[in-house]
């Protein structure tokens, strides 16, 4: 009876159709992808900049601040501690609209990638559909497939239904 059931099972598993897709292969040939991840590099390093300058800034009132600790009032004191915990504050503030999960680059990310990622989904789903096949997997993030036969990786097929032949 169990062996029925495993062999049945079996049969079943093997029925279906599979096939691999490798996504980084596929994005890499893309010019518009690429491109929007360059666009991404430059604006992210240019924020990086404005916040590291930030830092920079309540770096130097610190060293400042201590350099001329023994010549200040209390209430002098206490100004400048409030400036530079001020300035420390906005960088974080800073960082966090540029690189929080809601931030600047998470947004500018989904309006350049997003649409160029629905179009090589459409585009793997076509291949799946036109071939008859259940299950598609990506090669690229998946690190359990140890080998896989070249005749079921479609990532070319894809290309060509973007117009992208190879």
């Amino acid at each position: 009876m169990v062996i029925a059931v495993i062999t049945a099972g079996f049969i079943q598993v093997s029925a279906q159709k599979f096939a691999l897709v490798d996504m980084e292969y596929v994005l890499k040939n893309i010019p518009a992808y690429e491109m929007a991840n360059e666009q991404l590099n430059q604006v992210s390093q240019r924020w990086q900049r404005e916040v590291d300058d930030l830092k920079k800034e309540a770096d130097n009132l610190y060293k400042n601040y201590q350099a001329d600790m023994v010549f200040l009032t209390d209430e002098q004191k206490k100004k400048k501690e409030a400036e530079i915990v001020a300035k420390e504050k906005e960088a974080t503030n800073l960082n966090y609209k540029y690189f929080g999960p809601q931030g600047e680059l998470f947004k500018k990310r989904e309006s350049l990638l997003k649409p160029i990622q629905d179009d090589v989904y459409n585009a793997v789903k076509k291949v799946s559909e036109e071939r008859g096949v259940q299950i598609i997997f990506d090669r690229a993030s998946s690190q359990s497939i140890v080998f896989a036969s070249p005749r079921i990786d479609v990532s070319n097929e894809v290309l060509a239904k973007l117009g992208y032949s190879k």
